[in-house]
């Protein structure tokens, strides 16, 4: 499918004012990719001095950024109808009205609609949340539900923003969005921050990480779709041409005892080793300490913004040929994207990286390519642009 035309600018009179529509706020227990987006975009347009005011989730006690306009309407925890007139009540309480609204979770779209039809709508598309939903196991019910939610609000929507152009197509295709309508941006990374000015061994010795063995990080939601499964089983091949190996898998979920009890049966655990949950602060040095990261998704993934933040870190990352993921990385070097999702191809590509054989581009050249592609303020410049075609199209 041909790309989506570029977003043109509409320049207001006025400071654009916005109300930003997120999920759950960043916190410890909440480290998704796309809360992580959020708090990077709200970052990114306060730097700009954009009037934007943030309605999301959090839990009690979190203290939500109030100078990025961020206000925490309710518990994520909160029954559904409590969480929908909280929603509401803080739309309500903005004031003056803003010049457009933008959408990152249907659910919590759902309950604006009849505000949103009277006025410019972004979607931020961060993938398609029945689909996602179908691949954890849920219930053909559950999964109509979500869908017929979703296709109501993006019919509100005249502006659409995808992070690759795989997700771009889902929407055309799945959606039966008008490809005339969406934007491809790919999302934001705060460079500065994961770009340390520590070696390797220096963040290894931060972290108590040994220095004499080949590290390969991988960062993930321990849930199905990641192919956490299949890549554990990989290292028992890897290991093999390289006894010395160490993947160190960061994160929590569901899938954990599953996991452990892999590591155990395949006596991986002297190669294996499940981190948990790590906090964001040592993220940088964690990307900064491998030598490799891997992405081994086996559907649904339409950017991987761990992708570049390990790029900005400077350590390049292998991806499975799924969704937007090699998007991330072709540009850098095609051969960071695995011949397929499977153990083997998992386990070939490792090994390969880790003899030398494949051409793996350099920290510089990683660290370089991600501050020109993912750094927020350029990001955010084209963000904006479509937020403000947005309101140029809303007739």
């Amino acid at each position: 499918m041909a790309p989506p035309p570029e977003a043109t600018p509409h320049q207001l009179t006025r400071p654009l004012r916005l109300v930003q529509i997120g999920a759950e706020w960043l916190s410890p227990a909440r480290m998704g990719g796309a809360n992580r987006y959020a708090e990077g975009l709200a970052r990114a347009l306060s730097a700009r001095g954009i009037d934007q005011h943030w309605l999301v989730m959090g839990d009690e006690g979190e203290a939500p950024a109030l100078s990025l306009g961020v206000r925490r309407v309710s518990s994520p925890d909160a029954p559904l109808w409590r969480r929908y007139r909280a929603l509401q009540q803080g739309w309500d309480a903005i004031c003056p009205a803003p010049d457009c609204a933008t959408s990152h979770f249907a659910l919590y779209a759902y309950p604006l609609l009849r505000r949103l039809h009277r006025m410019p709508h972004v979607v931020h598309f961060h993938g398609p949340w029945a689909a996602e939903s179908r691949a954890e196991g849920a219930g053909r019910m559950v999964v109509a539900l979500k869908r017929r939610l979703e296709k109501s609000v993006y019919a509100s929507a005249n502006r659409f923003i995808t992070l690759s152009q795989a997700f771009a197509d889902v929407l055309v295709k799945d959606y039966r969005v008008d490809a005339q309508r969406t934007r491809v941006i790919p999302g934001g990374v705060d460079v500065d921050r994961f770009d340390l000015a520590l070696t390797r061994r220096e963040a290894r010795s931060a972290l108590g990480w040994p220095q004499d063995r080949p590290t390969v990080l991988c960062v993930r939601r321990l849930v199905h779709r990641m192919g956490l499964e299949r890549l554990v089983e990989a290292m028992e091949t890897v290991r093999v041409a390289h006894p010395e190996v160490r993947l160190v898998i960061a994160g929590k979920g569901p899938l954990t005892p599953e996991l452990q009890e892999t590591i155990r049966a395949k006596r991986l655990g002297p190669a294996v080793e499940l981190l948990g949950f790590v906090p964001d602060e040592q993220l940088p040095l964690a990307y900064r300490a491998a030598d490799l990261s891997i992405v081994p998704s086996q559907s649904l993934e339409g950017f991987g913004l761990i992708i570049a933040e390990s790029l900005a870190a400077g350590t390049p990352a292998l991806v499975t040929p799924v969704g937007g993921m090699p998007e991330v990385v072709h540009e850098l070097s095609p051969d960071l994207v695995l011949a397929g999702s499977g153990g083997e191809e998992i386990a070939a590509g490792l090994t390969a990286a880790l003899d030398g054989q494949l051409r793996v581009p350099t920290s510089q050249e990683c660290a370089a390519y991600a501050r020109r592609r993912f750094d927020w303020p350029q990001v955010a410049e084209r963000v904006l642009a479509v937020y403000e075609e947005a309101i140029a199209s809303h007739g």
